[in-house]
């Protein structure tokens, strides 16, 4: 079977290529993608060729191909149809959420294809993967009755930890974005959204997904005695220089780093990444999610796409890639 897949092949140039599939092995289905999304920050360092020469194992994505900086495929939230399968755990017509790089038609072993509830669109299901990232920070840093919380950034991962902080009782959960279309999706999500210049003081939980160093100096300003700061904004070969003097150590903040690719040492010993990604998958059943969805563009169009919103992440955060 042949089938297509969105390659990044230089700085800031992507292209489709074509690639041929073989039978379907024992233990693996055959999927035809319905949706993907982007996730921007990653993928727009990806695009860029920005992945730091250390990082590049660990920065690899399940069924990645090529390698850092170029040409690569790669990507991690794809939402797709069960086709032709040989594992009796999957049968064909089952939707089912899978972490890999955007292509038409893939192969994959049934135990990374995670069925889809039903009652979640296969758009609102391609949130999984940034929404397993905001469960996971939480899981670092956890809010607690009566938090008062801000989030500095209000593109995707952001607006995701703001919602999930927001149902905790009590909570006061502020996004700090200047810029119009995510402060509308934040308003959409029942959020408050200030400027930079209104922000809480004197918060108990400060977390940083602005990916802008100045926004995690804020960050630091804003947090208060023994607060934490959480940083979930990932900089690439970005140096980033902090005001770790002043008030840092005398109000004994804490500053510390969340990222996706381990389960959190607080639920380590009790969940996996597929626990985490069904909890996920779970909570997506919640209509709210829509508001964070920008129009969805062809995957003919992804390379055009990418280049755009790599130079220019403007509108709603989550932008999703249609199949069909």
């Amino acid at each position: 079977m042949e089938a297509e897949a969105f390659w990044v092949v230089a700085a800031g140039r992507g292209e489709i290529r074509r690639t041929s599939l073989g039978p379907v092995a024992p233990g693996t289905v055959r999927i035809a993608a319905t949706a993907s999304a982007i996730s921007r920050g990653t993928e727009s360092l990806v695009f860029q060729g920005r992945v730091p020469p250390s990082q590049t194992e660990i920065m690899r994505c399940p069924h990645q191909e090529g390698d850092f900086p170029f040409p690569v495929k790669y990507g991690y939230c794809t939402v797709g149809q069960v086709v032709e399968t040989k594992a009796a755990a999957l049968a064909v017509g089952t939707r089912v959420f899978c972490l890999h790089p955007h292509q038409t038609v893939f192969d994959v072993p049934a135990s990374q294809a995670v069925p889809i509830p039903d009652g979640v669109p296969d758009r609102r299901a391609t949130l999984a993967a940034n929404l397993e990232t905001a469960i996971n920070a939480l899981w670092d840093a956890p809010v607690l009755v009566g938090d008062r919380v801000v989030v500095i950034g209000g593109g995707l991962v952001g607006l995701l930890i703001a919602l999930l902080a927001q149902a905790v009782p009590g909570t006061q959960v502020q996004v700090i974005e200047p810029m119009a279309a995510r402060a509308e999706a934040a308003v959409d999500l029942g959020l408050t959204v200030s400027t930079a210049d209104r922000a809480l003081y004197d918060a108990d939980l400060v977390v940083h997904a602005s990916g802008n160093p100045q926004g995690l100096a804020l960050g630091l300003e804003l947090a208060g005695f023994e607060a934490t700061v959480l940083e979930v904004s990932w900089y690439g070969d970005k140096s980033v220089p902090l005001p770790l003097g002043e008030a840092f150590h005398s109000r004994r903040l804490r500053l510390i780093s969340s990222q996706v690719g381990s389960v959190s040492d607080r639920r380590r010993a009790r969940r996996g990444h597929r626990d985490r990604l069904v909890t996920a998958l779970g909570l997506l059943a919640d209509p709210v999610f829509d508001a964070l969805l920008a129009e969805p563009i062809a995957f003919a169009e992804l390379p055009q796409a990418m280049a755009r919103l790599s130079a220019m992440p403007v509108g709603r955060p989550a932008v999703t890639v249609s199949y069909r």
